[in-house]
């Protein structure tokens, strides 16, 4: 087995380009009627550079707003403003925070790349449709910008997350700085497990769930054993799909093996068998009955105090995060279950990305620049104001009674999180360990490697509307496996999901024979 080398340099010469950037345009009420900082990319060749960037005081005022997928919070105007004092001083900017329900994002993220609404920055990943909406327009590329605004975050960010994440050799989303490495798993309530006399120290497999999540149902008829939305088990973090790129275009190998013959997940053994497990929990009562139709995401859901599990990319402090902003603090525990992997999706798992619809693309780079590098601006985005909705002794951050009113868990989308404070109830040395966290993970053999979907662009587009109505139902044990799967996969076959395969693996080769 291939492994993840210690040095960022050797990494580096595993990867080439990479994929994502999940949605594009969002709504923006109070439009900008200011000229941009420099001429739109979209609307001009390319922005001049200049030796510096212009001071505040050269800026016309600009309202930069930000969408991305979270539960709105009560004391975001409270935190807007906050924010505004600082970028109004630093970039001569204001901020409208915009998060959309983790359960309504994907529909509105489409509706507003179709309809082109104003917007400046949004949330873009390799697992969300990224390549889709690159290809769509949505985002504008990045380089000059980049180069002419984020020297911030170029001398932050490993230089690893940067070419890993793009497609045809240019960004179009900026990654978040944070782990390398991936893991699927559960987070699940050790207080219960603790009150039931439940032993988890055995629990590897999602096999071994079955006899823990029957005592919860029976002993806890207040607790959904399994909380899902979709993929359960079959989620690509958890079961190890490497889609090569995009997550939404079928077409994947196993990024635990070496194999390197792409075909659709459906016909993966892997993947038939989760399907099963996930069924047979479905039925037994375990997974909630809403699973394949609920808006509600799982942070909510634990909020609610109506779940024992949920499955999760697995890192070090998961378990310390979901409970600090959802209420349970000390309650929770984790469980990694599979093999620790690296791929182009953690390069490219979370991004924030600049819409072409955006009137001034140099101050949103601004913006995202002083994410990576402003630690108050950090701070105060993702945790809320100090005194306020937290108190600090030195690194580490305590709850105050106000936190439940601004505590987005949202920290891993935005700039850099080594920028992040770190709460009481976590690890001190959370952050060291994400460091570790990367080291000597299985190396996915498509590590590097973006598919281009413009050759199959219109079966890429029909395979969509056949996965939006099958998978969810599937992949969340909701219906009968073995009728509804051939029904999907003959649907799939009827939309050219074997001309996306064969183009992917096409490229796919030659990726291959050019290393």
């Amino acid at each position: 087995m291939k492994q993840v080398k210690q040095k960022t340099s050797m990494l580096l010469l595993m990867m080439m380009t990479i994929v994502l950037i999940v949605s594009g345009c969002s709504g923006n009420n109070g439009k900008n009627n200011t000229e941009p900082t420099k001429a739109p990319a979209a609307a001009t060749d390319k922005p001049v550079a200049t030796e510096e960037d212009p001071p505040a005081s050269d800026l016309k005022p600009y309202q930069i707003s930000l969408v991305y997928p979270g539960t709105p919070q009560a004391d975001e105007k409270k935190i807007e403003e906050a924010l505004n004092k600082l970028l109004t001083e630093k970039i001569n900017a204001t901020i409208d925070l915009r998060p959309i329900d983790w359960g309504a994002w994907d529909d509105k993220i489409n509706l507003m790349v179709a309809s082109q609404e104003e917007v400046d920055i949004v949330f873009t990943a390799q697992w969300n449709g990224h390549a889709k909406y690159v290809a769509k327009g949505a985002f504008l590329e990045l380089g000059d910008l980049l180069e002419q605004y984020g020297k911030g975050i170029t001398e932050s960010l490993d230089p690893a997350f940067i070419d890993g994440s793009k497609i045809n050799n240019k960004n179009y989303g900026i990654p978040t700085n944070k782990e390398l490495a991936a893991a699927g798993g559960i987070v699940y309530r050790k207080d219960v497990t603790d009150e039931l006399g439940i032993d988890m120290t055995n629990v590897k497999t999602p096999q071994d769930l079955d006899a823990v999540y029957a005592v919860v149902k029976e002993k806890r008829p207040d607790l959904t054993p399994l909380y899902t939305t979709a993929g359960a088990f079959n989620s690509h973090f958890f079961a190890n799909y490497d889609f090569l790129g995009d997550s939404t275009i079928p077409g994947a190998i196993l990024k635990d093996k070496d194999d390197t013959k792409v075909v659709p997940m459906e016909q993966i053994d892997r993947y038939k068998e989760l399907l099963n497990i996930t069924r047979d929990y479905f039925k037994k009562g375990y997974i909630n009955a809403d699973a394949a139709t609920t808006q509600v995401a799982s942070a909510d859901a634990w909020k609610a105090g109506t779940v024992f599990s949920t499955l999760e990319p697995i890192k070090p402090g998961k378990d310390a995060e979901i409970a600090s902003a959802s209420g349970l603090t000390g309650k929770l525990a984790q469980i990694m279950m599979n093999e620790k992997t690296v791929a182009t999706s953690e390069t490219a798992g979370s991004m924030l990305g600049i819409s072409f619809t955006s009137k001034d693309p140099a101050r949103a780079m601004m913006l995202i620049n002083l994410l990576h590098t402003d630690k108050e601006i950090n701070n105060l985005l993702n945790f809320g104001i100090e005194g306020d909705h937290y108190t600090r002794n030195g690194e580490i951050i305590t709850a105050t009674g106000n936190t439940a009113n601004y505590n987005p868990g949202s920290a891993w989308m935005f700039g850099n999180q080594f920028l992040n404070y770190v709460w009481d109830t976590e690890d001190p040395d959370k952050w060291a360990k994400f460091k570790e966290f990367n080291q000597n993970g299985k190396v996915s053999p498509g590590l590097g490697f973006v598919f281009d979907s413009e050759p199959v662009k219109a079966e890429v587009g029909a395979l969509a509307n056949v996965i939006r109505q099958y998978q969810r139902a599937l992949e969340t044990g909701s219906v009968d496996v073995d009728k509804t799967l051939a029904e999907y996969e003959k649907k799939l076959k009827d939309a050219g999901v074997d001309k996306v395969v064969a183009e992917k693996q096409k490229q796919f080769d030659a990726f291959l024979a050019s290393k």
